[in-house]
């Protein structure tokens, strides 16, 4: 946890700086994206909330992303990830907006993709998506592995964009 907190500690210097706020919808990191950015101190001044989203219910209750939404697309993409960012993003009113979609193990997930596999996506006043491929089974170590990339392209992101 210690990498993720140093990792989520820049996005957060960043976003108190500029006077801004995020939210965040992960599925395969788990929750681990949302606890590192909490676990700064003072994370009430840019930490707006998050959500776990596990399945087709969560995704249409929580996110409000219909069949209609999902036409064409399917989940751990970049296009999806995206969209939940946007979702989130709309739900909660925030600056930026991070989703993260993938198979984090020991087994693929129902796509085709392996394990290790995530799109993440950074919504805000600028966008980015990224595709990682960590080689490797081990879903702790691959939910880690997420939820720091996450983390680096929401720092990335705000630092690109001031």
């Amino acid at each position: 946890m210690k990498n993720l907190i140093d990792t989520a500690q820049l996005a957060a210097d960043l976003l108190k700086k500029n006077g801004q706020t995020v939210s965040v919808s992960e599925s395969a990191a788990g929750g681990l994206i949302s606890a590192a950015l909490v676990a700064i101190p003072g994370a009430s001044a840019y930490y707006i909330g998050g959500t776990v989203i596990y399945t087709h219910d969560a995704r249409r209750g929580l996110l409000g992303i219909t069949e209609t939404d999902m036409s064409g697309m399917r989940a751990s993409t970049e296009p999806y990830a995206l969209l939940g960012a946007q979702k989130i993003r709309a739900q909660l009113n925030t600056t930026w907006a991070i989703a993260e979609t993938g198979a984090s193990g020991p087994t693929g997930n129902r796509y085709g993709d392996a394990p290790g596999h995530a799109c993440i996506a950074v919504a805000g006043p600028m966008e980015r998506t990224l595709t990682m491929e960590t080689g490797d089974s081990d879903r702790e170590a691959n939910m880690q592995a997420f939820a720091e990339a996450a983390l680096r392209l929401l720092a990335d992101t705000i630092a690109q964009s001031g």
